[in-house]
């Protein structure tokens, strides 16, 4: 073979090795951007699982009964069991019943704690509304929702200036936090699981607005189930509060028939009333 053939195949060989080059070099680069595309939507992915968990509401419990009472222990166990809810508990040491929206001057003391059922807890050694102020301030807590209860006794009409569960919800609106006082009526025993389920509809009722923050804080949300000594709640009915009642609070007619024009007419006659009060007003 010519020296001059021999050269001009060498050539050919190498142009060919060249392009073979640049073909795997622009498939590597091709590979190279498909898995980067896969990993920036696998980042994408994620990221949204993450932002669809950071969606739980986180409810503070407290009440003025005291951390171990049985009110706020179904309360909790019920909002325990949803799967959109992150519940935190912080509630006085010690029952607080009629201390209304009272705080403590002066540094506060919080120690671990458990509800009945063995909820973890934060007690606090003060009034209702301490609890409350705790939460928000040392305790770190930056709650969607506040709710006070579930109260063993109505807080309904003249009681609510005196209530110690109405006078923490009360502070937390007073925060800017949406708040519930949540009370059943006395009973034996206080038939504490309508309590609970009225919460529990209320807030399936309002969930996304409390989701979104656009609860009005301004008023706070009284709810107050009754115990029913024969026969069955006849309903829910929203009534505005009358503090000036001189109907006898513990009468409790479940078959009542007078028009439920306020939260007292509402709750003896088996009613559950739901009111809403201002979050600042008269309270001892």
């Amino acid at each position: 073979m010519r020296r001059s053939s021999v050269l001009r195949r060498m050539g050919a060989l190498a142009a060919c090795a060249l392009a073979t080059v640049l073909v795997a070099g622009a498939c590597s680069d091709d590979d190279e951007a498909q898995d980067a595309s896969t990993t920036t939507a696998a980042d994408a992915a994620a990221s949204s699982t993450t932002a669809a968990e950071d969606d739980d509401v986180t409810v503070l419990v407290t009440n003025d009964d005291g951390v171990g009472a049985p009110g706020i222990d179904a309360l909790v166990e019920a909002l325990s069991e949803r799967d959109d809810l992150e519940v935190v508990v912080v509630a006085p040491l010690e029952n607080q019943s009629g201390s209304g929206g009272k705080t403590t001057e002066g540094p506060l003391t919080a120690t671990e704690a458990t509800t009945a059922s063995g909820h973890p807890a934060t007690a606090v050694d003060g009034f209702p509304a301490d609890s409350v102020n705790w939460a928000l301030g040392e305790g770190g807590i930056t709650p969607d929702l506040v709710i006070s209860g579930v109260n063993e006794g109505q807080n309904i009409g003249p009681a609510v200036p005196i209530s110690g569960t109405i006078g923490a919800a009360r502070q937390a609106a007073q925060a800017g936090v949406p708040a519930v006082a949540a009370s059943q009526g006395l009973g034996e025993p206080p038939d504490f699981p309508t309590g609970v389920q009225a919460v529990i509809d209320w807030l399936d009722d309002n969930i996304d607005e409390v989701r979104a923050g656009t609860l009005d804080a301004g008023t706070v949300i009284d709810i107050n189930a009754p115990t029913c000594p024969d026969g069955t709640v006849q309903g829910t009915v929203e009534v505005p509060v009358n503090e000036q009642s001189t109907v006898d609070l513990t009468e409790v007619d479940c078959a009542g028939t007078a028009d439920p024009v306020d939260d007292v007419i509402a709750f003896t006659n088996g009613w559950i009333a739901v009111s809403r009060i201002p979050s600042t007003g008269s309270q001892t």
